[in-house]
């Protein structure tokens, strides 16, 4: 069965309906969106139960959550906005765990753009021209905050932060940058994986940003099939799909560096 994936805001406003839930529903940062959907067919063809996946930034996520949107399980692109989650007494402590890593790129629109080092010396302002330069919210989203930093390490903000086009998730910077609107973006290496109407010239230094974790955990409440669905998600079919779609394992080395600024 194909997955069904709703906004937050479409599941906020059934909950005000009272209506009936039958499946597992999740709350799962946009960078998941295809590698998490194939994993949800295995899993309903392996007799689990029916799984409702809604998809939106990390941040939009949680504060649905905290306004009372019905979900059993969330995932979040980054530690700070499960802590908010968890601060607001909403989740189920033991459950909590990190699933996934990925890595953050940089994407252009011109098939033939030349690869780039990321590094200190790098002028991306010059690359820019009087471009933009597409990423998630930089305040909110996991996404943007992950690419401030590593532009911020590596000295590179001040001189673009002035062409930074914000978009309200990832997967909504990466079509900027698909579409044409921007002429090179900021996403997770997974995304850009996923869009191929974009070329990803270079690869952020692993080390000019906080470790990028996917936490996961069962919200109160939740229904019990929720906590198989996410043991299936921390196995080995489910890494398969991930590992393909190019996010990291925890066993393949997430670091316990603090969580993202």
């Amino acid at each position: 069965m194909l997955v069904k994936s709703l906004s937050a805001a479409l599941m906020l406003a059934f909950a005000s309906a009272g209506a009936a839930r039958a499946e597992i529903l999740t709350f799962a940062a946009a960078s998941l969106g295809g590698p998490l959907d194939r994993v949800v067919e295995v899993w309903e063809a392996r007799g689990g139960a029916e799984v409702t996946v809604s998809y939106a930034g990390s941040s939009a996520l949680a504060r649905q959550i905290m306004a009372g949107a019905p979900a059993d399980l969330f995932i979040s692109a980054n530690e700070d906005w499960i802590e908010e989650v968890a601060r607001a007494g909403l989740i189920e402590t033991d459950s909590r765990r990190d699933i996934l890593g990925n890595a953050l790129v940089l994407i252009a629109a011109d098939a033939e753009a030349p690869a780039v080092e990321i590094g200190p010396g790098f002028d991306l302002a010059a690359r820019l021209g009087s471009g933009r330069l597409a990423m998630a919210l930089v305040d909110a989203v996991p996404a943007g905050q992950y690419g401030r930093a590593a532009l911020k390490g590596l000295g590179l903000w001040d001189s673009v932060a002035s062409h930074v086009a914000q978009a309200e998730n990832v997967r909504a910077a990466l079509a900027l940058v698909a579409s044409g609107a921007a002429p090179y973006g900021i996403v997770y290496a997974t995304d850009a994986a996923e869009e191929p109407r974009v070329t990803v010239v270079g690869s952020f230094p692993a080390d000019s940003h906080p470790p990028i974790r996917y936490p996961a955990a069962l919200l109160t409440g939740a229904d019990p099939k929720a906590a198989d669905f996410l043991d299936f998600l921390t196995g080995p079919e489910a890494g398969v799909i991930f590992e393909a779609a190019g996010f990291t394992l925890p066993e393949a080395g997430l670091s316990e560096t603090g969580p993202c600024e």
